[in-house]
């Protein structure tokens, strides 16, 4: 593996960049259907917090789980209540006739640091990211200096860099490595097609969701590692960050193994490169220094 040189001056705290926190009823979460039982309760800050703290993190990222303004409202007012909750990834119908009122409202909490849609849930992903409206959506999300979180899966990575070439005028940022098709076992032909998203300095990337992606009760780590191995390469740590995905990831894992996972990853870099994915990056590209305690 290549030696990433880097500088880092952000504060040296580490962060938990993707999690979710939801009060579920089942009308509002369809995607978590029977296979997803564990996840069928609230998840709440106080069940996230102890696990902060086992794990020497200092703060999270809440990001959406469904689409929905009303959970946006209830993540930042989550947010404005636990410090420790640095920012939300919220949502926002980028297709909304009455956007830039909605994003100029939404904007008044400083907690807000993007948005995400679930365009992996979309009829078509690739359609979805060709439609003129959205595009003058991301272009007025942009506009305000909003990240956008990217889902979408390893079957559409080559429509999402065609999406993100036209909207480079901020961050936007990949989650859980596009989704890799881990079935195909092949993680050489997926780097192949993430490439041309990690060629792009504005895009970057979170290691997070694999366990999910992968054979709930037969992942081992030396499956998941080459992953990470090459994801390192491709965008180095300026450009990467942890996210549990928790609650999602516990379908497949504890927190303590996706976290066990994720820094068995990292032997081989300096402190400055540890520190810039375990926590460094997340705070400067969603711009929560600002937040941090």
């Amino acid at each position: 593996m290549s030696s990433h040189k880097t500088r880092h001056s952000a504060p040296a705290l580490r962060v938990d960049a993707h999690q979710h926190f939801w009060r579920y009823r089942a009308q509002d979460y369809p995607w978590i259907d029977d296979r997803h039982g564990a996840l069928r309760r609230d998840f709440l800050p106080e069940d996230l917090k102890p696990l902060l703290d086992q794990h020497g993190l200092a703060g999270c990222v809440a990001v959406q789980a469904r689409h929905s303004p009303h959970e946006t409202e209830t993540l930042l007012a989550l947010a404005d209540q636990h410090p420790w909750i640095l920012g939300v990834v919220g949502w926002v119908d980028l297709r909304a006739p009455d956007l830039e009122r909605q994003l100029a409202q939404s904007s008044e909490s400083g907690k807000l640091v993007g948005l995400r849609h679930q365009i992996q849930d979309e009829p078509s992903p690739s359609l979805f990211m060709q439609d003129p409206v959205f595009a003058r959506g991301m272009r007025l999300l942009q506009a305000r200096e909003l990240s956008y979180d990217l889902l979408i899966k390893d079957a559409d990575l080559h429509a999402a860099a065609d999406f993100c070439k036209r909207h480079d005028e901020h961050h936007i940022i990949l989650d859980h490595l596009g989704k890799p098709d881990l079935s195909q076992e092949d993680p050489i032909a997926w780097a192949d097609r993430i490439t041309p998203l990690a060629a792009l300095p504005h895009v970057s990337c979170k290691l997070s969701g694999l366990i999910t992606e992968a054979d709930w009760q037969q992942w081992r780590p030396a499956q998941l590692l080459p992953y990470f191995y090459l994801a390192l390469e491709l965008f180095g740590p300026q450009r990467l960050m942890f996210g549990s995905d928790w609650p999602v990831c516990q379908v497949a894992g504890s927190y303590s193994e996706v976290h066990q996972l994720f820094e068995s990853a990292l032997h081989e870099l300096s402190a400055d490169e540890q520190a810039a994915i375990r926590g460094g990056t997340a705070i400067g590209l969603y711009g929560l220094q600002g937040n941090c305690p």
